[in-house]
């Protein structure tokens, strides 16, 4: 994936819903509106469309129930309040307790940016049934995203070649290859969506979720962010701390890095996974089929990735499995344990000339469907980072900063490092060196940092605490693999987040689960 932004903060639900399928075989102008005062219709879901990934509409609550969608109306600029407006896309389960019992609605972003929240929340329900007893279970497409005024760049043949780049570049060829396609790239989004790319910043989708809990009837926001969720919580947090109810954040954006030092602590993150997943193989009770010792794993995918450069080998169709890829398809693999076998299983298969499975998994890792068309996940991920982030990064620095990302992981360092150079000749200028969560005044904030987390490394979660400001972020730890902990099914942290969202009872600061 030549745009590693999409490898800082993507949430494992939002690849994973399109990952279970693969391995398995417009402006209002109404003017004088008060878009506080406007009324939801809501109605049964539609099919996702496909710059929401795609597939059937959402089926049934095990109640029976159906899910229910819905459009906001919201200012396309936040600093004109009474010009255009842009439709934000809703999805809601209504709470299936007793409605004496019911707190009100729980809003749930799962990440990337650039995760469709229309499509992930129904694919993942069953995890918050508990949940559901006291609140409506809401979602939405951030705008920018799936139905919500989709930032549009490329089309899917066009981006068929764009993740086919090489994007770890060996000379200066390759390197003037790598801008062109990405100065290609940005242009292309320039052109198809010049009117959205200035307003689709973080500071902008956090004002539509104030929007979206004034016109839902609630006092307070309660909300459920994941991995970039936590971010967009954060900046929530930061602009409206009276307005916070019970928050949760889960997958923890670290809020004082830049996007260098972002993309640094992701290489460490990713090569701290991997390392687990290689001591993981060995030491199960049978011969780990992809390599004798932890070290012997990780020195045969180097040279996997080292002989993909030259070589690629039958992908899927006519694809190949090109280096970029295959480093795609393990990273994707490392978001969950669960994840784990599917990537021993692509290794060998690639020891063995077959590239299908690491393929696929990069297919996931890019929003590709089956049918060969792309959500525009990648889009609205570079479209939102590059808003949101200051710096602007050249060939030469990236190049000087090449050792420091490769001592830190020799499988992800020059990926990642050369992913800085994305939002280079973005035609919108970026917002912040890093987004403010100061949040003296808001109710507690649960924070919960995963030690195995590759995607939003652990140490971010106690930086989050910290910036959030004192009283507000309560730190819980998780001793377990992958991104995120809430959906590791692990109980005790279940149990924790379900007693403060549920009953209000916060944990205590520094509780440990594993």
């Amino acid at each position: 994936m030549p745009n590693p932004p999409r490898l800082r903060v993507t949430a494992l639900t939002v690849s994973a819903v399109l990952l279970s399928t693969l391995l398995a075989g417009c402006g209002d102008d109404s003017e004088d509106q008060d878009v506080t005062a406007q009324k939801l219709s809501w109605k049964d879901c539609p099919a996702p469309n496909a710059a929401e990934g795609g597939g059937d509409a959402p089926s049934p609550l095990p109640n029976g129930d159906k899910w229910q969608c819905a459009t906001l109306k919201a200012p396309l600029d936040w600093n004109k309040p009474k010009g255009d407006k842009i439709g934000l896309a809703l999805i809601r389960a209504k709470a299936s307790g007793d409605e004496s019992k019911r707190i009100g609605s729980l809003i749930f972003n799962f990440g990337g940016p650039g995760g469709s929240g229309v499509t992930t929340l129904p694919a993942f329900g069953d995890d918050y049934a508990k949940l559901r007893t006291r609140y409506d279970l809401v979602s939405f497409d951030p705008r920018g995203v799936g139905r919500s005024e989709p930032v549009e760049c490329l089309n899917d043949l066009q981006l068929d070649a764009y993740f086919q780049q090489d994007a770890t570049p060996d000379d200066a060829a390759e390197r003037t290859r790598l801008l062109d396609e990405t100065r290609e790239f940005n242009a292309a989004c320039e052109d198809n969506s010049e009117k959205v790319l200035s307003h689709v910043r973080t500071t902008d989708a956090a004002r539509d979720m104030d929007l979206m809990r004034q016109v839902l009837g609630d006092g307070q926001l309660h909300y459920f962010g994941i991995s970039y969720g936590t971010e967009l919580g954060g900046v929530y947090a930061h602009l409206f701390p009276e307005k916070v109810g019970r928050a949760v954040f889960d997958a923890v954006v670290d809020p004082t890095e830049d996007s260098e030092q972002g993309s640094l602590g992701q290489a460490k993150g990713f090569q701290r996974a991997l390392d687990n997943f290689a001591a993981h193989c060995v030491s199960q009770t049978e011969d780990c089929p992809i390599g004798d010792s932890a070290q012997d794993v990780k020195a045969r995918i180097a040279k996997l990735l080292k002989d993909l450069d030259s070589a690629p080998i039958p992908g899927v169709g006519l694809r190949e499995l090109t280096q970029t890829a295959a480093t795609s398809g393990i990273a994707q693999s490392l978001y969950s344990q669960d994840f784990w076998e599917y990537l021993t299983e692509g290794l060998e298969q690639a020891y063995d000339g077959d590239g299908r499975v690491l393929m696929l998994l990069a297919d996931s890792m890019n929003g590709r469907n089956e049918d060969g068309e792309y959500s525009n996940l990648s889009a609205a991920n570079i479209a939102i980072n590059c808003a949101d982030d200051k710096p602007r990064y050249t060939e030469d620095y990236v190049e000087r900063k090449l050792p420091e990302f490769r001592s830190v992981s020799p499988v992800f360092g020059d990926y990642l490092a050369w992913g800085m150079v994305g939002c280079t000749d973005w035609a919108v200028a970026g917002a912040a060196e890093h987004p403010d969560v100061s949040a003296a005044g808001s109710a507690p904030i649960l924070v919960i940092g995963n030690t195995g987390d590759p995607a939003t490394p652990y140490e971010g979660a106690r930086k989050m605490v910290d910036a959030l400001g004192k009283g507000v972020g309560v730190e819980l730890t998780y001793k377990g693999q992958g991104h995120g902990a809430y959906d590791s099914e692990n109980r005790c942290v279940q149990s924790a987040v379900n007693g403060y969202l549920l009953d209000g009872k916060v944990p205590a600061a520094g509780t440990i689960c594993s």
